[in-house]
C-alpha cells in the first residue's frame, strides 16, 4: 500500500512538473497545446475512494492554475473528469469495469484509446469553454478542443506505451 502511495505521489508531482516546465509552453497554431497532467485521474487507482480522487484531481487543477494564472478553469475541469470517469471506465471497459479488476497494462488497446479520448476530449471542452467563456466563438473553442485533444491522446498514448511495464 504505502509503495502504491508513493508511486502516485511521484507521478502526481512529475506531471505538475512536466506540464509546467515543459508543455504549457508548447503553443503550436495557436490552437495545440498538450495537457498530460490529466493522466494522474487517468491513471489513479479504480479501488480507490472516489471522493479521494475529486479531491487530488482538485488539487492537481488548482496548482497547475497557480502556475498558469489561470484561475481555476484546470481545477474545474479536472474534478469534472474526475467526477464522470466511473461512467467514462464503464462505457470504455464495460465489464472489467463492474468487477473491479481493470489494469491498464494488460487492458486492450481498443479501451485504452476510448478511456483515453473520452477523457482528454471532455476535460479540453470544459477547460475551453471556461478560457473563452463566449457562445459567439463555438468554432474556436471546438477548434482548440479538437487539435489540443489530438496532441494530448498521442502524446498521451506514447507515454504509456513508453512507461508501461511488460508482463509475461
Amino acid at each position: 500500500m504505502n509503495n502504491i502511495f508513493s508511486i502516485h505521489t511521484v507521478r502526481f508531482f512529475l506531471l505538475i512538473l512536466a506540464q509546467v516546465i515543459l508543455f504549457n509552453h508548447i503553443n503550436f497554431l495557436g490552437y495545440v497545446n498538450p495537457y498530460l497532467y490529466i493522466l494522474f485521474i487517468a491513471f489513479f487507482p479504480v479501488k480507490n475512494n472516489r471522493i479521494i480522487i475529486i479531491l487530488l484531481s482538485f488539487l492537481l487543477g488548482l496548482t497547475i492554475d497557480l502556475f498558469s494564472d489561470t484561475g481555476g478553469i484546470h481545477a474545474a475541469a479536472s474534478v469534472f473528469i474526475a467526477y464522470i470517469r466511473p461512467v467514462i471506465l464503464k462505457s470504455s471497459f464495460g465489464t472489467i469495469y463492474e468487477h473491479q479488476t481493470i489494469k491498464f497494462s494488460s487492458a486492450e488497446f481498443g479501451a485504452k484509446l476510448t478511456y483515453f479520448t473520452l477523457l482528454t476530449v471532455l476535460h479540453h471542452i470544459i477547460l475551453f469553454s471556461l478560457e473563452i467563456f463566449s457562445i459567439s466563438k463555438i468554432i474556436l473553442i471546438l477548434q482548440k478542443t479538437l487539435f489540443s485533444s489530438i496532441f494530448t491522446i498521442l502524446l498521451s498514448i506514447t507515454i504509456t506505451i513508453i512507461f508501461s511495464r511488460k508482463t509475461k
